[in-house]
């Protein structure tokens, strides 16, 4: 007899008996393949869902408290304006045509205004109360590489046109701007092109528009006008009021009138190298300014506007300042006119010469 173990009577799967015993770990393993592979699964369906749709429409996930970024100041603060655009460049001056030019400088002895003075003579055709204090003939050749300045003696004893013999400074009085460049031109000979004219104020006023001039001293003087100005040898630094009466004096001179009228040569010369030496001519911009704010004391010609200043100023902008020549009309010598006036009388033989040499181009050989 064979005897069996106690207990029910099984017999069937997952029944233990003999060959079907399942350990305990081989279960635990089964268990966890079976996750593994449900978790496989739903990570491939979710991918292809995700990677089938537009990235538009893929939202990505919301970043945690850490991770959250700072914003820049670009994100947070709007853009800076745009720059606004360059200034447009100045427009150019016309060129002076090559050509000889010759300007007629009339120092007005007005203690008003000037330009309304002369502008009232046309008008009215009555004379006005103002006389060429000082009087030169610029010449600018054609190449604009030098300057020649022609002093002509404000007592010259000449003949007006349509008055008579008289002191070439009385023009200006008879017969304004239009008398004086006749009787220049018809004393040298030759056409004069433009005029400019300045009275005692507007001289004032440019010089110190410049910052002052310093001018040299070859001749000290105290002067009889106004202050009284004291000019010592050698360079003088000079504002409106003192060169004005550096220009004018002549009773504290030995020989009156000839050193004024160098004085006067000596200032011209000191304007036009500041000028030229400085560049202020080279800039379209400068020129501009120089001639709007001078416009405001010039009485022209009649035909010579402001532009046309600025077309003569911006051609003289290559001028050497060390060839800036000046010379004094000749003379015949002081005298006596019918009527006692005390006159310089004209050295006609001597200024046909020099007007040749004008027409020529050999002004500077006579060069003091």
């Amino acid at each position: 007899m064979v005897s069996t173990p106690s207990g029910p009577d099984r017999i069937g799967p997952g029944t233990p008996g003999p060959g079907n015993a399942a350990p305990t770990g081989l279960k635990r393993r089964r268990l966890i393949a079976a996750l593994l592979s449900v978790l496989l699964v739903a990570v491939v369906a979710v991918s292809a869902v995700l990677f089938s749709r537009p990235a538009s429409e893929v939202a990505a996930p919301a970043p945690t408290a850490s991770e959250t970024p700072t914003p820049t100041p670009s994100e947070t603060t709007p853009p800076p304006p745009p720059a606004p655009a360059p200034p447009p460049p100045p427009e150019p001056i016309a060129e002076l045509p090559a050509a000889p030019m010759t300007v007629l400088l009339i120092g007005s002895d007005s203690r008003e205004n000037a330009r309304e003075q002369e502008a009232a003579a046309r008008a009215s055709g009555a004379y006005q109360d103002q006389r060429a204090d000082s009087l030169m003939l610029v010449h600018v050749p054609a190449d604009r590489r030098s300057v020649h300045v022609v002093s002509i003696m404000r007592d010259l004893y000449v003949n007006i046109p349509g008055y008579g013999y008289s002191k070439i400074n009385d023009s200006l009085l008879v017969g304004g701007i239009p008398l004086v460049m006749q009787t220049v031109g018809q004393l040298m000979g030759t056409s004069i092109d433009h005029t400019i004219m300045l009275d005692f104020n507007g001289f004032r006023s440019l010089t110190d528009n410049l910052g002052g001039i310093d001018v040299d001293v070859t001749v000290p003087f105290q002067s009889t006008h106004d202050t009284g100005h004291v000019f010592t040898p050698g360079i003088n630094h000079l504002d409106g009021q003192a060169a004005l009466e550096f220009v004018r004096e002549r009773y504290a001179f030995v020989d009156g009138d000839y050193q004024r009228v160098r004085n006067q040569q000596t200032y011209l010369r000191a304007v036009l190298a500041r000028l030229t030496a400085g560049g202020a001519l080279n800039d379209v911009t400068a020129v501009r300014a120089l001639v709007g704010f001078a416009g405001n004391y010039l009485t022209v010609n009649q035909g010579f506007d402001p532009v046309s200043v600025a077309i003569l100023a911006y051609a003289m902008r290559g001028i050497d300042p060390n060839s800036i020549v000046s010379m004094t009309l000749p003379t015949a010598g002081a005298g006596m006119a019918p009527g006692g006036a005390s006159v310089v009388f004209p050295d006609y033989g001597g200024i046909a010469a020099m007007a040749a040499a004008m027409r020529e181009g050999r002004l500077p050989e006579y060069a003091r």
